[in-house]
């Protein structure tokens, strides 16, 4: 039996899923900082499939769905976008659970707090022209129902609370009237009565059921990123449930994770510390000089007790006040870790000495930079700092603990972690992972989150950069480091639980490929003066819109029907049927003549049409009056009223309003969907030996990309790199190009074929990347002499569907062909559909028409 999640592929496939719009009461009502990513959206399109559409295979209702998705992913954010939906969809009272306070502590500032950083909704909620608030409630017998309302709790005491009933506390009769939305964070909890074959009776399971059960609409979404698959039980539970699968593996994939190192050494835990000290010291000025506003910090991990981690923090507190140049220079000396050796050299080269490096690690390091989270007391106490450790007002640079964070732990700037113990905790070399490494592995997954940042403009702050670039410094912060005595059996285990979470890649499996630019090439004119030609992500400019025309904005009347009591009468065995006396009408009106104290009501009642607002979208507005009366704006706009003559005659003002509203809403829903935040400038330029450059690269052991194709290309002069560790269909457009290259030398001269190994990016108009495979030049032997530069895409057909965009992209260009001047020499930019080897002679058609041979 398929998941859930499969089921709605089978049934509807991917194509239409990703055609499901997410609707603008979600995206406009999330805080626009964040932006959701395409997974995301994915987890809003499915569920929206789910609850419209009928298919085979569907659970009955009540609805107990949930999401599986990794660690850091952002399912809060999913959890308060489908809220939003709920509520549009008439749902109004939200009961949240989970395991532990903290935790509750946490969402409670997500949810309700604006002043947070982490506040998860627009500052204002709006639906329908009304603003909506998120109230908190104990019970909903007084709950608000043009409100959204949310009862946080453990699953501890709501188990109390309905099964022990008492004064002012929950019931299941609360759930019987009104339709409840159940969220459960870390559902993993939930489920020990089915994972141990137990009965439901009496269990936490089996309370939550029970609420389910109360109300036909009533509807529970789990979520989790730890669900048991290997357990049986547990699998028949969840294989209709499962709606949404994005595991580990795939986050770091999609690049939203940093990557995990472990160092190892035979250092002493003194010296583990201080080389972890140095590195942590090392990113804090690394960001500075690159204008990056990073305070990185250090987690210390004791084994088992909180007396060790008590101890621990003792011991670092007197090492801080000990710590001496001689130190530093002991670490100098013996440091065989590369990322350690490029640390001196960086400070070598800012003029940092061993006595200064000491001074800033202590400043950093004060007793009143590190706090403890162990028992239930402290991380309560110091919940709110552990939580917001990137907020730029919180000192915390150490922390120390021993499980306490292994759960609802949301940190950014985690960059270390150190491991103040040996040992391992395997029953012999082929034993299960022991349950203290798993927790380890946890650990190292919470810290695993991405730290955002960006160098230039443009740039995806929130997704890593350098994967292919592993020789840029600022890898190291796109990197965790965890920090451990050289133990393989250990380790071994470590990377084993690690692999097995999906959030680390064993670099045993990969090997280092050097690409090179051959010299020969490195000598010709073209690679020391040439131009090559891209453009880049820049914020969306507004500055040209004068009116709505030039948003999409259609001036088209917007109808509204008046109410009246005009109606009939008709039969269901008789065709008689009695009709109405009075017909209707339809009466053309001019925005410009509705009362205008009407117009204004309006506007103030959606926050899109605030002034503020307009004028990021509408730049050349002086006032709302100019908003309201012009004819580029509303003032050009026509009402269709449709109703009764009477009525018409003498349209009420509620009537107007409401029309407005209805206008209103059309407009912003065209403004929207014409709307990006980013978009591709106009074509830049830079020399070729800035822009392809030597570089190294990791691929997989014995796969297709570990063949360089260095038969075909290594002694061809019109292949610029020592080998083509690309993809299969890649390989077969190099054998194609072989072939006809002869053809092209009797029209061109400088032909040049070049790998682009995510050294170019060209943007389309929606402010989206696209990292073409491979650049062609070639310049006329004859005529004008024009150079031509020619994107091309090989791709698998099994891709072509998803990356669809970027072929119509390819096509844009194509069609535009444009012509640019750089210094004596002239540029044609263009493009050509994507390679299939499947229809390998219809490119080739193409590729020979757009070069005019």
């Amino acid at each position: 039996m398929p998941f859930l999640h499969e089921t709605l592929v089978q049934e509807f496939g991917k194509r239409e899923i990703a055609r499901i719009p997410v609707p603008s009461h979600i995206s406009d009502n999330l805080k626009p900082g964040f932006g959701l990513r395409p997974y995301q959206i994915e987890a809003f399109q499915r569920f929206i499939l789910f609850n419209t559409e009928a298919f085979e295979g569907k659970p009955k209702k009540p609805f107990h769905l949930l999401y599986n998705m990794a660690t850091g992913s952002g399912k809060t954010l999913v959890m308060a976008g489908l809220m939003l939906h709920l509520y549009e969809k008439g749902y109004r009272n939200f009961l949240f659970f989970v395991n532990s306070n903290n935790i509750i502590k946490k969402t409670k500032d997500n949810f309700l707090n604006p002043q947070s950083s982490k506040y998860l909704f627009n500052h204002k909620i709006v639906m329908e022209g009304k603003e909506v608030y998120i109230k908190e409630t104990d019970t909903f017998e007084s709950a608000d129902d043009k409100h959204i309302n949310i009862k946080f709790t453990t699953i501890q005491q709501l188990h109390l609370d309905l099964n022990n009933t008492k004064e002012n506390s929950l019931t299941y009769a609360d759930f019987k009237d009104k339709k409840t939305v159940l969220i459960a964070d870390e559902a993993h909890h939930l489920s020990s009565a089915t994972k141990n074959n137990g009965t439901l009776f009496g269990s936490w399971e089996g309370t939550v059921i029970e609420i389910l059960a109360q109300h036909f609409d009533n509807l529970l979404l789990e979520f989790t990123a730890t669900l048991d698959y290997d357990n049986a039980e547990i699998l028949k539970k969840y294989q209709d449930k499962v709606i949404f699968k994005y595991g580990l593996a795939q986050f770091r994939i999609d690049k939203y994770s940093k990557e995990i190192n472990l160092i190892r050494s035979w250092y002493n835990e003194q010296e583990r510390i201080i080389q972890a000290l140095l590195l942590n010291l090392y990113r804090q000025e690394l960001a500075t000089a690159h204008h990056i506003n990073l305070k990185p910090v250090i987690l210390f991990k004791a084994k088992k007790t909180i007396k060790e981690s008590e101890e621990n923090k003792v011991k670092f507190h007197h090492l801080i006040d000990e710590m001496s140049a001689e130190w530093i220079e002991q670490i100098r000396a013996t440091a065989s870790v590369s990322v350690v050796e490029k640390a001196f050299k960086f400070f070598d080269s800012i003029g940092l000495s061993s006595s200064e490096i000491v001074r800033r690690i202590q400043a950093n390091f004060r007793f009143e930079n590190c706090i403890s989270a162990n028992n239930d007391e402290e991380a309560e106490k110091n919940q709110l700092l552990l939580n917001t450790l990137e907020d730029e007002n919180n000192p915390i640079r150490a922390v120390f603990a021993v499980q306490k964070l292994n759960e609802g732990w949301d940190v950014l700037n985690l960059f270390d972690i150190v491991r103040l113990y040996e040992g391992q905790n395997t029953g012999g070399s082929n034993a299960k992972v022991g349950a203290t490494t798993l927790s380890e592995a946890q650990l190292i997954g919470r810290g695993a989150r991405y730290f955002p940042f960006t160098t230039e403009k443009g740039q995806d702050k929130y997704t890593r950069k350098y994967d292919n670039d592993p020789a840029n410094a600022l890898k190291i912060l796109e990197e965790l480091y965890y920090h451990t005595q050289e133990d393989s059996r250990y380790i071994s285990e470590l990377k084993k639980a690690l692999v097995e979470s999906g959030i680390y890649e064993d670099e045993q499996k990969l090997e280092t490929k050097q690409l090179s630019l051959k010299l020969a090439f490195k000598e010709t004119d073209f690679y020391k003066t040439g131009k090559v030609v891209f453009n880049k992500k820049v914020e969306k400019s507004y500055h040209h819109v004068k009116s709505f025309a030039d948003l999409g904005v259609s001036k088209r009347n917007y109808a509204h029907t008046l109410s009246s009591g005009i109606g009939s009468i008709s039969g269901v065995f008789h065709a008689a049927e009695e009709t109405a006396n009075e017909k209707i009408a339809h009466k053309d009106l001019l925005f410009s003549a509705i009362p205008k104290h009407l117009v204004r009501f309006a506007l103030a009642q959606n926050p899109f049409f605030y002034f503020d607002s307009l004028a990021r979208y509408f730049p050349n507005l002086d006032s709302l009056s100019h908003f309201i009366d012009s004819k580029d704006y509303l003032g050009g706009l026509e009402i269709t009223f449709r109703g009764a003559k009477t009525s018409l005659a003498n349209i009420a003002n509620n009537d107007y309003l409401l029309a407005i509203q209805g206008l209103l809403q059309n407009i912003e829903s065209e403004i929207k969907s014409n709307l990006t935040e980013f978009e591709g400038s106009d074509y830049i330029k830079d020399y070729v030996h800035n822009v392809f450059k030597d570089k190294e690269i990791k691929v997989y052991k014995d796969s297709e990309r570990a063949n360089g194709q260095e038969m075909l290309v290594a002694n061809e002069p019109w292949y610029v790199y020592n080998a083509n560790y690309g993809t299969s269909e890649e390989k077969k457009f190099v054998e194609l190009f072989q072939r006809r290259f002869e053809g092209l030398t009797e029209k061109f001269t400088n032909i040049y074929l070049i790998r682009n190994e995510r050294e170019l990016k060209i943007i389309d108009k929606l402010g989206r990347a696209f990292e073409p495979d491979f650049v062609l030049f070639c310049k006329q032997k004859t005529g004008k002499e024009l150079t031509y530069q020619v994107f091309i895409e090989p791709k698998g057909a099994y891709l072509i569907a998803n990356d669809k965009w970027k072929e119509v992209f390819l096509k844009q260009i194509r069609e535009e062909e444009k012509t640019l001047k750089i210094d004596t020499d002239h540029y044609v930019i263009t493009g050509v559909p994507f390679y299939h080897y499947a229809n390998e002679n219809e490119f080739k058609k193409i590729l020979e028409d757009t070069l005019k041979i």
